[in-house]
């Protein structure tokens, strides 16, 4: 009896094969056009990537119709887009390096560790590392609005001066979150001038009820930064010491931190 054959399985094109030629070859000549400080005729970009001119030709004038080069007097330079691509990929770096210094507090100090900003006359949290051992405090009423009630807002509004805080609280006015909420806003500013410049700040269940934050102040040129820690209410005896290894912690690292303080 025949063995029945084995159906036949058509061969897979190798990857190369669906590369769009094209898109390489246009990635080519920006990346040749980027080693050129001082900009390149077609002819010696089209000589450098190995294209035959025509072709060189027709990309060239793609890329300077979508804004990824530009040309001048003949020569090609990068354009706006490919600017933009370049900024944006690296501030994904700055995100990510900060990103990376927050894990590594987060599990030695055995915290969730925030980084937040003061920018544009709002409260912005950029980078929050916490774990499943170590959750987050949960935003349930948003930060940008409440920020007389957790530690961050009071940590970026002591950097200020009254001017801004009265500017921040006049859109922003107190409002009681918990029965440890700061009651007003005079009360607030109050207890902002006896802070102590580089001091932790400290609020004990003042935004969410359970849960004990200190921020520690980052002043860099005008901006006002913090990073900030939380924990359940229960390991309030943990919050000065934790909030004083994370302090030592970030002035160790402060020169990188400023690098990144823009993200």
């Amino acid at each position: 009896m025949q063995r029945p054959t084995s159906a036949a399985v058509p061969e897979q094109p190798h990857s190369a094969t669906t590369l769009i030629g094209s898109v390489q070859r246009a990635m080519r000549l920006l990346e040749t056009v980027a080693e050129h400080e001082y900009g390149a005729p077609a002819k010696q970009l089209a000589r450098e990537t190995g294209l035959a001119l025509p072709t060189a030709y027709h990309l060239l004038r793609t890329l300077v119709h979508e804004g990824y080069l530009r040309r001048d007097k003949g020569l090609f330079f990068l354009g706006e887009a490919a600017e933009r691509l370049g900024s944006s990929g690296a501030q994904q770096k700055r995100r990510s390096a900060v990103a990376a210094v927050l894990a590594q507090w987060r599990d030695s100090i055995g915290v969730p560790v925030y980084y937040a900003m003061y920018r544009d006359g709002e409260i912005e949290v950029m980078c929050v590392s916490d774990s499943p051992g170590t959750p987050a405090v949960e935003e349930w009423a948003d930060f940008r609005e409440t920020g007389h009630a957790h530690a961050i807002g009071q940590c970026l509004l002591s950097q200020m001066d009254e001017a801004a805080r009265r500017d921040h609280l006049d859109r922003y006015p107190v409002q009681p979150l918990t029965p440890y909420t700061v009651r007003d806003g005079q009360s607030l500013l109050r207890r902002l001038d006896r802070m102590r410049r580089m001091e932790p700040v400290t609020e004990r269940q003042e935004y969410a009820l359970g849960t004990v934050c200190a921020a520690i102040p980052i002043t860099v040129g005008t901006t006002a930064a913090t990073m900030a820690l939380s924990l359940p209410a229960h390991q309030a005896d943990r919050l000065l010491p934790a909030a004083r290894q994370l302090q030592a912690e970030v002035g160790r690292h402060l020169g990188t931190l400023a690098i990144s303080i823009s993200i």
